[in-house]
């Protein structure tokens, strides 16, 4: 979705990351009433990171790296989507510094017990149906292939797993203790 913004409006891709992670965490914001203004801080910081570093590697570092053939190209977009997705779901069980996203996530889990998983999913498949929307609406190519499908699958389904994952540790250990 972002790059199908990013290129119907002419702007880098990790610019429309930060713009949407900002609205993200201005929702965020508004669904936790205010009461964590640290973690808005640390949020918002890391928003403008994460689109930063985006910007920074799409058009520099990563521009000219066409050597790998397909299948490489697969296997190493589908490892680097579980390790980031084992990293958010950690990140996410804690719920220290979370993105945005996941905030809303988690937030919307505790007030309607709604799986993160699911919730997680819906937010991608929306994304996806955005993204589809503009290239039907636009000139721009369809962006939605494979490494789209693989990315929400492997993605939302990593960080599911390492959140549930280590809340089933922390409830084994704490019946341990008792």
């Amino acid at each position: 979705m972002n790059q199908a913004v990013a290129l119907a409006n002419n702007i880098k891709i990790g610019t429309v990351t930060i713009v949407f992670n900002t609205i993200f965490l201005l929702a965020y914001i508004i669904l936790t009433k205010g009461k964590y203004k640290v973690k808005y801080l640390i949020q918002g910081v890391s928003t403008f990171m994460f689109g930063f570093f985006i910007n920074y590697f799409t058009y520099n570092v990563l521009s000219g790296v066409l050597y790998l053939n397909y299948f490489q190209r697969i296997l190493l977009l589908s490892l680097g989507t579980i390790i980031s997705g084992a990293s958010i779901g950690m990140i996410a069980y804690y719920n220290v510094i979370t993105f945005p996203l996941e905030g809303i996530c988690i937030e919307v889990n505790r007030v309607t017990k709604v799986p993160f998983i699911k919730l997680r999913y819906l937010i991608d498949i929306i994304s996806i149906a955005i993204s589809l929307g503009i290239s039907f609406s636009t000139n721009i190519p369809i962006l939605v292939r494979e490494g789209t499908i693989i990315s929400m699958i492997l993605l939302s389904l990593s960080i599911g797993l390492t959140k549930n994952h280590m809340e089933e540790k922390r409830k084994k250990m704490s019946s341990n203790l008792a």
